[in-house]
């Protein structure tokens, strides 16, 4: 296949319209495809199990044959078939699970899929209700009925034209992104990046063969990539989606619960990427991105949106003042951008001439189909929204809703589409500018026609003080004392035993999957399981909720409690040894290092938010320790005190300088490996 297509003269083939052109590289690929690729007669109706082996297979041919010739379990030839057939199914399933466990942290998926066989797990419902309320059963009539409702859900915009829009940065003129410079290298760069185990487009151009003949087709892909942004013109193939139904949440026969996600062409994905990083790097030069976003931005993250949150509410408790916070929900909101709107944004944004044409035609008469168990919907036009699973999507809705707290006094947190107001309230005088706010932001959503769902947003009052009812649309906001924010549940008291049970149920249902699907417990295969697939549930964000009280650490440290006891040889061994056994720390220290880790890229700036948020750098002379010493401020309260830029200044400040020094975060990493090794105490109070 190289060799054929290494003697393409791409330059003299493809030479008429992007379009054209495409056509023809496609066809050449799947042509070669055709002719080199073996094909077999897929077995419907098949019993045999995803690890089993050709050997296994055969023994338990040879088994049954055995069986029916003697007919006596208790005959010498059926017990000696019996014991080999056994041993090979079992070496079988060791071979397989062993390498589920060597590749988990690049193939999740194939773990998954074991899991789903094993323990009959649903990813699709067995049947849907119709807006009629009849159940639909058949499989084609699911396909559409979910196609009919994400299409349902666009925005039909406005007649009366582009509403003008404010620059984000400042009001002089912003400079323009035009088009960009394409390279092979940068080509072949991204496509060596490639998953082989991602599914392809409505093109069928599979990964698995791309990522083999990179070489081969980065020059024809360098010629289309530049050809289509010149015209500014888009292949068809491109403008094609096959959406998948993602569960979210609730009852599962709704198709309202399920959100779209779009399996596009893998080639259009390489050049979005490039689009996309020339985009980013043209806002975060010009700084044109709000500092309340903190999604899909380099040195941000659910981590840092939350901590900024949490930094403002202890330090208002500590004053003795109460914080309301209002999470707002967006209905549908990735659907529902309106496309001429939001290319008056990338103008305004810098971002014109070929480029912005190249991204109208993007946009421009895409159409999508449900695809379901190898059953697909028919085609529905899409007239509005980025799409869910592109490449770009993401930073085209950024600069969207960038403007979204222009004018709003109150505090405004975004990750994407997830966004919070709040405000320190003092006196009636803040809860009128925080409705207000709410107001502008209810004016800016009608102006926009990006609606917000009412009956999904909540308020929670955090502190003390008289609590005040909002309402947007004349609907008043629901009262919450518990709401769950990018994954962390946060409290109005500010406790974290809510979020340890929930972090706690999550990581030992994991472990139930494992227990239930692996056979070999092996210590390799279930360590590789446990740090890839179990950890990170009890880790997310822990800087975030890091529990302070005995109960709650021994809630979560019951995870890893229960993961050494299931290998056979360690049951009857005491935790701290088992721990030592595995090379484990416990999951205390695990969340003092976390913490640790957090404060480095603070402080090194490494992460995109100023340490002065969080931290005051002690400037006065010292004859001990190290140069980047923190100040630790007064509190008066127990929310402040264990709050994370208060907990974590005794464990940095006692680092030496070797580690404050590191250039990287691994390198920080291993500093904090050694000096534990020699200091017992580092990571506990």
């Amino acid at each position: 296949m190289r060799a054929e297509l290494g003697r393409i003269d791409w330059d003299s083939k493809l030479t008429g319209n992007t379009e054209s052109c495409w056509s023809e590289f496609k066809d050449l690929i799947l042509e070669v495809e055709r002719r080199y690729v073996p094909t077999m007669k897929a077995k419907t109706g098949s019993r045999k199990a995803i690890w089993m082996t050709h050997r296994a297979w055969k023994m338990v041919a040879k088994k049954r044959k055995v069986f029916a010739k003697y007919k006596d379990r208790d005959h010498p030839a059926v017990r000696t078939v019996n014991k080999k057939t056994t041993k090979a199914i079992d070496e079988a399933k060791l071979n397989f699970e062993k390498k589920l466990a060597e590749n988990i942290k690049k193939d999740t998926k194939s773990f998954f899929a074991y899991a789903r066989g094993h323990n009959k797990l649903k990813t699709v419902p067995g049947s849907l209700v119709d807006d009629n309320g009849r159940e639909v059963e058949s499989v084609q009539e699911i396909t559409e009925e979910f196609n009919n409702y994400f299409a349902s859900v666009f925005t039909k915009e406005d007649p009366g034209g582009v509403v003008q829009c404010g620059q984000s940065a400042s009001d002089e003129t912003v400079e323009q992104l035009t088009g960009l410079v394409i390279e092979e290298s940068e080509i072949k760069k991204k496509l060596l990046k490639m998953r082989e185990d991602k599914a392809p487009g409505v093109d069928k151009l599979l990964p698995r063969l791309l990522c083999n003949v990179v070489e081969e087709i980065c020059r024809p892909l360098w010629l289309i990539f530049n050809k289509s942004l010149e015209e500014g013109t888009v292949p068809d193939d491109w403008r094609r989606a096959n959406v998948s139904p993602l569960f979210k949440n609730g009852c599962r026969n709704k198709a309202e619960n399920y959100r779209p996600v779009s399996l596009t062409s893998q080639i259009c994905k390489i050049f979005e990427s490039l689009v996309r990083d020339a985009i980013v790097l043209h806002l975060e030069k010009l700084q044109l991105i709000r500092d309340s976003q903190h999604g899909f931005r380099k040195g941000r993250s659910c981590m840092t949106n939350l901590l900024t949150l949490l930094e403002t509410v202890t330090k208002s408790m500590d004053d003795g003042d109460s914080v309301d916070v209002i999470f707002l929900d967006f209905a549908k909101a990735f659907d529902k951008v309106p496309h001429k709107k939001l290319l008056r944004k990338l103008e305004n944004h810098g971002i014109a001439g070929k480029l912005r044409q190249w991204i109208e035609s993007w946009l421009s008469d895409r159409f999508q189909r449900t695809c379901i168990k190898g059953f697909r919907s028919s085609w529905r036009r899409v007239t509005s929204g980025v799409p869910q699973g592109s490449v770009l999507g993401p930073i085209l809705f950024l600069i969207y809703i960038n403007d979204l707290d222009s004018g709003v006094m109150s505090w405004i947190l975004k990750f994407a589409d997830d966004t919070k107001i709040y405000r320190t309230i003092g006196c009636s005088e803040d809860r009128k500018i925080l409705q207000q706010d709410l107001d502008r932001l209810v004016e800016w959503s009608t102006e926009w026609q990006m609606s917000f769902n009412e009956k999904k947003c909540k308020v929670m009052h955090i502190g003390k003080g008289a609590q005040h009812t909002y309402s947007m649309n004349n609907c008043n906001i629901e009262e919450v004392k518990i709401e769950k924010d990018l994954g962390v549940i946060i409290s109005n008291d500010m406790k974290m035993l809510s979020q340890c049970k929930y972090a706690y149920a999550k990581a030992n249902r994991m472990l139930g999957l494992i227990r239930r699907t692996i056979k070999c417990k092996s210590v390799d295969i279930m360590l590789r399981l446990y740090k890839s697939l179990v950890r990170p549930h009890v880790e997310y964000c822990s800087s975030v909720w890091a529990p302070h009280y005995v109960k709650d650490k021994d809630l979560i440290e019951k995870v890893q409690h229960r993961f050494t006891k299931m290998i056979p040889r360690m049951k009857h061994m005491q935790y701290e040894d088992r721990l030592k056994e595995l090379g484990l720390w416990t999951l205390e220290e695990r969340r003092h290092r976390a913490d640790l880790v957090e404060a480095f890229k603070i402080v090194k700036g490494l992460s995109d938010i100023p340490c002065a948020k969080f931290f005051e750098i002690d400037t006065a002379s010292r004859t001990r320790g190290h140069c980047l010493k923190l100040i630790k401020t007064r509190f008066s309260t127990s929310h402040r005190q264990h709050a994370f830029s208060q907990r974590v200044i005794n464990s940095w400040n006692s680092l030496d300088q070797s580690a404050v020094e590191a250039s990287t975060v691994n390198s920080f990493k291993n500093a904090l490996n050694r000096l534990r090794a020699t200091r017992k105490g580092l990571f506990l109070d």
